[in-house]
């Protein structure tokens, strides 16, 4: 998001200086909150052999007096680890709360590598100071794309118990997010939240058992589509209340398999493997189309066009680009 001169979002730059290393702390609305060890050794041996190089962005916190760090927490973090006395750092003035949590969005761009629990986190905060719950005004001004911002509004639809096994320090014990992202669509079904045996609470913890625990009954967080799809093809037959006993069953029993829900007369299987037949026959036409023998066909490349637009919705619908 680009900042232009009295922009409400800009920060005034004071200087570079250094300071002691213990006078920084870290910022509380950094969307990155986890910071496991194991990546951080390639940056601590950098540091080791030639030092800081890039000063950290930090502003001095009015109330404490302490340099708040912008950017270059992991640096910090090394520093400390290699006990080094002084680190060099920008100086900026220091932001309101928005243009704090801006900042570090800007700052922080998120990557694959990165749990996304805390980020969500600090969507919300942001959502909250802002009074907007729009997904692409959300997306300028985090410079997240819109819909990891529809991820993190599911995440933090979730209750903090939750929440916090996708925060917890230990990369071994911490619950990825895809998990619940995928749940949500299974917990939110217009026809599931009004079983009369429901309880959402409980329900996720049984998905968690099944997904956690052996004999492991969802074996990838992929398996919730299914169960949706599973939902979607028996209310197409008018056999929800078949499906909800079913879903109980599959909940309360550890043992029960996920294809226990699938009602036969509901299945759309043959349809999809005959579909997959078709799909493969396009493909290895289409891979084999002569370009240059039909460069001026121009309806066959409108008809090409109109196919592409049309898989890129449907996948779209299916939440499965990537």
């Amino acid at each position: 998001m680009r900042t232009k001169k009295n922009d409400p979002l800009t920060i005034a730059v004071v200087g570079v200086k250094r300071v002691p290393t213990n006078s920084l702390e870290p910022n509380p609305y950094n969307p990155r909150m986890l910071f496991d060890k194991l990546p951080l050794e390639d940056l601590r041996e950098s540091i080791r052999r030639s030092g800081i190089l890039v000063p950290l962005t930090v502003y001095r916190d009015s109330k404490t007096r302490s340099f708040v760090i912008l950017d270059g927490q992991r640096r910090w973090v090394c520093a400390q680890e290699l006990n080094l006395k002084h680190v060099p750092v920008n100086q900026v003035a220091e932001p309101t709360l928005v243009q704090n949590i801006v900042t570090m969005f800007q700052i922080h761009k998120l990557r694959a590598d990165w749990e996304l629990m805390p980020t969500a986190l600090k969507v919300e905060l942001l959502m909250q100071e802002v009074g907007d719950r729009n997904d692409a005004r959300l997306a300028e001004l985090t410079g997240l794309d819109e819909a990891v911002v529809v991820r993190c509004k599911k995440l933090i639809s979730f209750e903090k118990e939750f929440q916090d096994m996708m925060l917890d320090p230990d990369p071994v014990k911490r619950m990825k997010a895809d998990f619940f992202i995928e749940l949500y669509a299974v917990i939110h079904d217009r026809d599931v939240i009004k079983f009369d045996w429901f309880s959402r609470k409980k329900f996720i913890r049984q998905m968690l058992d099944k997904y956690l625990h052996e004999p492991r009954t969802i074996k990838a967080v992929t398996d919730f589509r299914l169960i949706k799809q599973h939902i979607t093809n028996a209310r197409r037959i008018n056999a929800v209340r078949v499906f909800s006993s079913r879903l109980q069953k599959f909940a309360e029993v550890h043992e029960t398999p996920l294809d226990f829900l699938e009602i036969e007369e509901a299945s759309v299987h043959a349809e999809a493997k005959a579909l997959i037949k078709k799909v493969n026959s396009m493909e290895a036409l289409i891979s084999d189309l002569n370009v240059e023998q039909f460069y001026g066909e121009e309806k066959l490349w409108d008809s090409v066009k109109r196919l592409i637009a049309i898989l890129e919705t449907k996948l779209r619908d299916a939440n499965k680009r990537r």
